[in-house]
């Protein structure tokens, strides 16, 4: 298992957003809290978008969501909380735990943060922690990342720059010089 720093805080403000969710079916059984979204899903919630074959829904006890999105892939994008940066990633099935904040992503797992990148069969994410985990892949022909091994792009960050030079200074003639000898 392969524990990765790479910052990729969701946008705050999302939490307070509507959910918003469009499907060619959908089958909600109120008594069990369970909601059943198949075909063509689109999931948004303020700067959050997943877009999947297949979606189940659970509420728990407290209020929680916990979701399950199935496709070829499932896919989702989010704008990162105060940057111009969005963290987007891919799975055949992807779930999300509403009481920890917890996004996990099995087979052909890949998550991106600008030009930096996590490969692996499974990668998990939590969100207060902003740590991802990763476990290498299996090898599913498709030559993205080799047998078991997890394959991690991180760009260099740019150190803060100095700032440009300012206009010249002028130069003077320098006074004129004495001969002491004299």
């Amino acid at each position: 298992m392969t524990s990765l720093c790479m910052p990729a805080g969701a946008e705050k403000a999302d939490k307070e957003k509507p959910i918003n969710l469009e499907a060619d079916r959908v089958n909600i059984d109120d008594a069990k809290k369970v909601s059943v979204f198949e075909g063509n899903v689109v999931l948004t919630q303020g700067t959050l978008m997943i877009r999947a074959d297949r979606m189940v829904v659970r509420e728990d006890t407290q209020g929680f969501n916990h979701g399950t999105a199935y496709g070829n892939p499932v896919t989702f994008r989010q704008k990162r909380d105060g940057v111009d940066e969005y963290i987007e990633g891919e799975a055949l099935r992807v779930e999300y735990d509403g009481r920890v904040e917890r996004l996990q992503l099995f087979n052909r797992a890949q998550l991106r943060r600008g030009a930096d990148e996590v490969r692996g069969s499974y990668i998990s994410y939590d969100q207060p922690t902003e740590i991802f985990n990763a476990i290498g892949s299996h090898d599913d022909g498709s030559g993205k990342a080799a047998p078991g091994r997890v394959r991690a792009v991180i760009q260099p960050k740019n150190k803060e720059k100095p700032p440009p030079p300012g206009p010249a200074l002028p130069l003077k003639a320098a006074p004129a010089l004495t001969d002491s000898r004299k």
